[in-house]
């Protein structure tokens, strides 16, 4: 009687902790993908990419939650002090790290309060100018007497944006000065570029190529390291002659730090599966967006990296937003 009380006991505990398994899955109920700008946009597109193939291959909803405002910081400080169980993302962009040296209130360190999952893609940022300029390439520019640069007016997407530290940083390697002037947002200064309001302007790629293809804008080089094949006759600011001015716009997902290894391990799996799907790889290459699925290591040390020169920029040319 004894040995079969003990073996029924037995079958109980193995049945109790299968069931403690099963519940325990992951995901076992919807996903927040926070999204900390409006829809439409770059992030939101391609969050929405992603989130749609989660859905699919993890069977639970990832819901999209925009949540946008000063630069990213309101979505991004909710993911951050959410709780580290795999239920809230963030979709995160090249600003993340930017805005934790510009932000001197912000509530939130942008490598150590995070968990990289995977960095999704990339694009390059691309310096323009509108058809009529003198200049036909950043070469041209830089030959240009610095009396005459001063005047010219070079728009990005907002003060501190990544455009704008991208302008900053050629600046402080080429001694280039131009006058910037900050939008809110990046289309309009893509729009008054357009309308010969400013001559130049820094943005991504991707935004600005509806321009380049109907002739609305012409590039003058792109700040990937070698020359993009949607864009083969566009030489790149290294060809151009500033030494290592490589740097590029990316997507990539983040999680509160102190996640565990074992839904860290799920969701990397499963968003590279997602990027290297047939329907979104092409969407984003079409799209200018190079797919660079790798390990949540890999992406850690990009943040890094962009960390370290963002912060070697911000460190000479002090830009704050408060």
């Amino acid at each position: 009687m004894n040995r079969l009380f003990h073996s029924l006991s037995i079958i109980a505990a193995m049945g109790a902790a299968v069931y403690v398994h099963a519940a325990e899955k992951y995901p076992s109920r919807p996903v927040r993908m926070v999204v900390p700008y409006p829809p439409g946009g770059g992030s939101d597109i391609t969050g929405r990419a992603i989130g749609a193939k989660l859905n699919e291959y993890l069977g639970q909803t990832f819901v999209i939650d925009n949540r946008p405002g000063a630069t990213g910081l309101i979505g991004t400080e909710i993911a951050a002090k959410a709780p580290a169980d795999g239920y809230t993302i963030l979709l995160a962009d090249a600003p993340h790290t930017i805005n934790a040296l510009v932000y001197s209130k912000q509530k939130y360190d942008a490598i150590k309060d995070f968990t990289p999952l995977n960095l999704i893609a990339t694009s390059p940022q691309a310096l323009c100018a509108n058809p009529s300029f003198s200049a036909n390439s950043l070469k041209d520019l830089l030959a240009m007497p610095r009396t005459q640069t001063e005047k010219l007016a070079i728009g990005s997407s907002g003060l501190a944006s990544g455009p704008h530290m991208l302008y900053e940083w050629l600046r402080l390697k080429t001694g280039l000065t131009l006058n910037h002037v900050p939008y809110k947002g990046g289309g309009p200064s893509l729009s008054d570029a357009v309308g010969g309001q400013i001559p130049l302007v820094m943005n991504a790629v991707p935004a600005a190529m509806p321009f380049i293809k109907s002739n609305r804008l012409k590039i003058l080089a792109i700040t990937s390291a070698q020359r993009h094949p949607l864009l083969p006759s566009v030489p790149t600011f290294v060809e151009s002659g500033v030494k290592d001015f490589v740097s590029f716009q990316w997507y990539g997902m983040l999680g509160p730090a102190g996640m565990p290894k074992e839904i860290v391990e799920t969701l990397n799996r499963e968003i590279s599966r997602a990027i290297q799907s047939s329907d979104v790889k092409d969407r984003f290459t079409a799209q200018t967006f190079d797919p660079t699925p790798g390990t949540p290591a890999d992406f850690l040390k990009l943040l890094e990296s962009e960390d370290k020169r963002w912060r070697d920029v911000q460190s000479q040319v002090k830009v704050r937003l408060d």
